[in-house]
């Protein structure tokens, strides 16, 4: 039983940069419509982030937001500054959960706060665990510097 467990594991483990990689592709789909949708009236958004939210500042609001989903969607496609992209974008799932969802309860298809919620664990997942080497991550990874310092040392 243990040489199956083992070998379950090692099978699972191997697949972690893919999952990773997944990760990353599925919430860069995520955030891109609802970023296309502020940047196409960013106007519109600032007013709603306003009247209805209630939010201070709701144009630099708006353009925060739509400014972070669109570096996310870039970041996390390229696997590029994952970790620090992911907070961010936490943040802003933070403040769509408390401001919009929260009220709705939790099921998606009454605009609760489900999918904000997932994609807030998703974002803790790379957060924690980085892009995987499927990403541009791994050329600047502390191994991968050393590597580079050992060879030009040479």
């Amino acid at each position: 039983m243990c040489i199956l467990k083992e070998k379950m594991e090692a099978l699972l483990d191997s697949a972690k940069d893919a999952s990773l990689l997944f990760v990353r592709l599925i919430l860069a789909y995520g955030f891109y419509e609802p970023m296309m949708s502020k940047w196409a009236d960013i106007d519109s958004v600032a007013q709603w982030f306003g009247e209805s939210l209630g939010l201070p500042f709701p144009l630099l609001n708006a353009y925060m937001a739509a400014s972070t989903e669109a570096l996310g969607v870039v970041l996390l496609v390229l696997g590029l500054g994952v970790r620090m992209i992911s907070l961010p974008l936490m943040i802003v799932m933070v403040v769509a959960i408390t401001t919009v969802h929260l009220n709705n309860g939790f099921a998606a298809g009454e605009n609760g706060f489900e999918i904000p919620l997932y994609y807030m664990l998703m974002l803790f997942v790379l957060a924690t665990h980085g892009g995987g080497k499927y990403g541009l991550d791994r050329f600047f990874s502390a191994k991968n510097c050393q590597t580079q310092c050992e060879k030009s040392a040479a």
